[in-house]
């Protein structure tokens, strides 16, 4: 996905955690959304973790929504079945929904490779940052740069984004190849 995109899918519904269907169109807000293709056992995303609770304050602060979406469907009978995923979001005290990708159809047409892979939409719905969390995903206390939070911060206030393309680090997103029999 290209930056100055418009938001791809973005109608499609998905299912949250908690059985109810919305798109990405339900949970834009005032300022844009962010969406973050996640899992559940992902070691990028674990170590990452740490960073989502400050991620949805700064959502909710500067009134940017925010999704998580997982799109591994090959590993829908297991680690990321939408009962694991439930408890994941319960157990991580998710704010925001977390929403079933069915066969990677979303992750697909974002191009989203591994998780966590992040995209930062402004109001108008264009693609203003993708990529990286942050810097260093192993250590919170060594981040020397914050690409998304500045991204989220320089959107809101006008200016124009630094950093707009990071490479998202972590594992790729598990699609279920289909056989042609």
């Amino acid at each position: 996905l290209e930056l100055g995109s418009i938001i791809p899918m973005s109608k499609e519904l998905m299912i949250n955690v908690n059985d109810e269907k919305m798109s990405l169109d339900n949970n834009i807000n005032e300022n844009g959304l962010l969406v973050v293709f996640s899992c559940n056992t992902c070691p990028f995303v674990v170590m990452w973790e740490d960073r989502y609770k400050q991620l949805e304050k700064i959502c909710k602060s500067n009134k940017v929504g925010m999704v998580y979406i997982n799109s591994n469907e090959a590993k829908r009978d297991g680690d990321d079945s939408k009962e694991a995923m439930k408890n994941y979001a319960k157990s991580m005290g998710y704010t925001f929904p977390y929403l079933i990708d069915q066969n990677s159809n979303v992750a697909n047409a974002f191009g989203a490779k591994t998780t966590p892979h992040t995209y930062l939409f402004d109001k108008n719905k264009k693609l203003v940052y993708k990529g990286a969390i942050d810097d260093n995903f192993r250590d919170k206390l060594q981040v020397k740069e914050t690409y998304l939070l500045d991204a989220i911060e320089q959107m809101v206030s006008g200016v124009d984004i630094k950093i707009k393309e990071t490479n998202a680090k972590g594992c790729s997103i598990k699609r279920e190849i289909k056989s042609k029999n």
